[in-house]
C-alpha cells in the first residue's frame, strides 16, 4: 500500500503536466482534441481509481502468490529474463481481461469507464476503473506462476505495464511505420476507441500488437473512416463514480423487470449490451444509431464554474498528494476514512459540473464528513505537523467550498432551466 502509493505520488504530476502539455500542443497547432470539463472528469476519475488501489479496495479470488507456491514447475533464474517473462506474461493476461470486458455484459461494467469520454486523449487514459473490486481473472497470470515467476517480480512490473499503456491515448501521433507490427500505437488504440462499425470490438492488445493478429481482432485504422469515440449508450455525466456503476444498474433494473428466469440468469454472460427482448421494448435506452450525426455531452459552463472546477481539482490533487505521502503515519482506519473523504469531494464537484440542483447536497456530506475529521481529530491526520495552521486553512476551505458550491449549483441549475425554456420558445 505504502510503496504504491509513493509510486502514484511520483507518477501523478508527469501525468498531469503530459495532458497539460498536449492541451496546449492542440491549441497551437488548432488541433483541439481536449475539452477542459472532459478532461477535469478524467482526471477526477484517474484520482478515484489510485485511491482505490493504493487502498487495496479489492481482492483476488484466486492470488498470484498462491499459484506460485502450488502450480509452479519450475523457477526461472533471477534477472532480465524473469522480468521479461513476467512482462510478457501481463500482456497476455491484459489482452484477454480486456477482451472478456469488452464482450460480456457483466465484465463491460469494469470497463465502461475507460472508454465514457466522448473525446480520445492522454487526459481518458486516467478513466480507470473503481468498481472491479473481486478479480477473478488472475489465472491467466498462469503461464508466469507456472514457470515460478516471483509474486514480487509481478508487483513491480505490473504498474510498469500500466504506466506503458498512458502514451498511445492521442490523435496527435500518426501511424509509427514498421512500430505498427509490434507494439499497439496510438493509430491502433484509436481504432479499439472508436464506435464505428468498421472498428467496435478491435484491438485489444496492451503493449503488443500480435496478439490481436494472433487471436483475429485486429483492424488497421483506415483513412476513409474517421475515428468518432465514446460509447453507444452514452453516459451524459461527468461524475466517473455514477459512470463506474451505471451499466452495472442497468443490469440489475433489466433483470428485475424481465420476465423469463431464463433473461433474468442468462442477462449477465451475454453478450455486451445485449436486454431481453420485453425489457428493450418496455424500458428502451438511447442509443447512438449514427455514429457520425450525434452530439457530445456538454454542459455548457460559466467562467465561474470552470475556474472553480479547476480550484476543486487542484485542492483534490493536494489532498490526495499528501495522503499518498503520509500513509503509514495517517495508519488504519484513518486512511480509509481520508479515502471516503476523497470520493466525496470528486462525486460532490463533478456533479456540480454537471450542473446538478442538488450538487450542494454531496458537498455538504463532504463537508460535515472533513468538520468531523477536524474536531475529532484537532487536526488535518497530521499535517500540523508539516505545516502549521494546516487546520484552520482546511476548516476556511471547507466551509468557502460548501459556499462556493451551493452558490453555484442553484445559479448554474437556474441558467440550465432558462436555457431549456429559451430552447423550447
Amino acid at each position: 500500500m505504502e510503496t504504491y502509493g509513493k509510486i502514484i505520488l511520483i507518477a501523478m504530476p508527469v501525468f498531469l503536466l503530459l495532458v497539460l502539455l498536449e492541451k496546449w500542443y492542440g491549441w497551437y497547432k488548432g488541433k483541439e482534441t481536449v475539452r477542459t470539463l472532459d478532461m477535469i472528469s478524467s482526471l477526477s476519475s484517474g484520482v478515484t481509481n489510485v485511491t482505490k488501489d493504493v487502498l487495496g479496495l479489492g481482492f483476488a479470488v484466486i492470488s498470484y502468490e498462491w499459484m506460485v507456491d502450488h502450480l509452479a514447475i519450475t523457477k526461472v533464474p533471477a534477472g532480465f529474463l524473469t522480468y521479461f517473462i513476467a512482462f510478457m506474461a501481463l500482456d497476455f493476461a491484459g489482452y484477454w481481461i480486456h477482451r472478456i470486458a469488452h464482450e460480456y455484459n457483466f465484465f463491460w461494467n469494469n470497463h465502461i469507464i475507460h472508454h465514457s469520454s466522448e473525446d480520445f486523449n492522454l487526459a481518458c487514459a486516467l478513466r480507470q476503473s473503481i468498481s472491479s473490486i473481486v478479480k477473478i481473472f488472475t489465472i491467466f497470470l498462469l503461464p508466469a506462476a507456472l514457470l515460478g515467476v516471483p509474486g514480487q517480480v509481478v508487483a513491480i512490473v505490473a504498474p510498469l505495464h500500466l504506466f506503458a499503456q498512458f502514451w498511445y491515448h492521442t490523435q496527435h501521433i500518426h501511424k509509427m511505420g514498421f512500430l505498427e507490427k509490434i507494439i499497439v500505437t496510438p493509430s491502433h488504440h484509436r481504432v479499439h476507441h472508436a464506435i464505428n462499425k468498421e472498428y467496435m470490438d478491435k484491438n485489444y492488445g496492451q503493449i503488443f500488437i500480435f496478439w490481436d493478429k494472433m487471436f483475429g481482432t485486429y483492424q488497421e485504422e483506415l483513412p476513409e473512416v474517421p475515428a468518432v469515440y465514446g460509447i453507444t449508450r452514452p453516459v451524459r455525466t461527468w461524475n466517473p463514480i455514477k459512470i463506474n456503476f451505471m451499466h452495472l444498474w442497468l443490469l440489475i433494473k433489466d433483470a428485475w423487470h424481465a420476465q423469463s428466469w431464463k433473461d433474468k440468469f442468462r442477462i449477465w454472460l451475454m453478450p455486451t449490451g445485449w436486454r431481453p427482448a420485453d425489457v428493450a421494448e418496455k424500458f428502451p435506452v438511447y442509443k447512438i444509431e449514427d455514429v457520425y450525426h450525434f452530439e457530445k455531452y456538454e454542459t455548457g459552463h460559466s467562467k465561474t464554474l470552470l475556474a472553480w472546477s479547476w480550484i476543486q481539482m487542484t485542492c483534490t490533487l493536494l489532498l490526495i498528494s499528501y495522503c499518498f505521502g503520509n500513509i503509514a503515519a495517517i495508519g488504519s482506519p484513518g486512511i480509509f476514512i481520508y479515502g471516503g473523504f476523497i470520493f466525496l469531494q470528486v462525486y460532490a464537484f463533478t456533479d456540480l459540473m454537471d450542473r446538478n440542483r442538488y450538487a450542494w447536497v454531496w458537498e455538504s456530506l463532504k463537508c460535515i464528513l472533513g468538520f468531523s475529521i477536524l474536531i475529532r481529530n484537532g487536526d488535518w491526520f497530521g499535517m500540523n505537523q508539516l505545516i502549521n495552521g494546516s487546520t484552520y486553512i482546511m476548516a476556511t476551505y471547507l466551509l468557502l467550498s460548501f459556499i462556493a458550491s451551493f452558490y453555484i449549483s442553484f445559479t448554474e441549475s437556474l441558467e440550465t432551466e432558462k436555457s431549456g425554456i429559451r430552447n423550447m420558445k
